[in-house]
């Protein structure tokens, strides 16, 4: 039923729709603050999500198993994954559907910035920048811009251990 109401949500167009869909989440999550955005065709494909207040979630995005840092920016159509281990060989060679038991609650660090259609199942460090179309199969620490697929290590954006982003980023 959670999905099935997730769906029927993400689809109401405007702020009544954004309001709605909020309220449906507040309602559902494991913790959801009063104060965020979700755009229109996004959704979390699971209850075992934490969104701290100020957080945005573009349109069309899919959200797993995910604990959202304050002020953090995820882009359209981006998927935060929960983990890299969700799926496994069975003994004949075959990729099984999804293993629920292996699902791994990620984090996105406070005001990390996730681009367009990136593919996040490894936690991200505050302040972090994750290109757009990057795919971060491994922990990012904080304060850093990561790109590419596999993704890597581009640039450090702070020297301030609290991962709060310079203004010379």
């Amino acid at each position: 039923m959670f999905l099935f109401w997730a769906h029927v949500f993400s689809v109401l167009p405007g702020k009544t729709g954004m309001f709605l869909r909020r309220a449906y989440y507040r309602l559902t999550l494991d913790r959801c603050a009063s104060n965020f955005y979700i755009g229109f065709g996004a959704l979390f494909t699971h209850r075992h999500v934490i969104v701290e207040k100020n957080a945005y979630i573009g349109a069309y995005a899919l959200v797993g198993s995910v604990h959202l840092g304050e002020g953090c920016l995820i882009g359209s159509r981006a998927s935060l994954v929960s983990g890299t281990k969700l799926h496994v060989l069975d003994e004949q060679g075959r990729w099984g559907p999804c293993d629920k038991t292996r699902l791994r609650q990620i984090k996105v660090g406070d005001y990390a910035w996730i681009g367009e259609g990136a593919i996040v199942m490894a936690n991200i460090g505050p302040g972090t920048m994750v290109a757009a179309g990057a795919v971060v199969e491994e922990d990012a620490r904080g304060g850093i811009l990561l790109a590419g697929n596999p993704s890597r290590f581009v640039k450090k954006l702070t020297d301030k251990p609290s991962g709060t982003v310079s203004r010379r980023a």
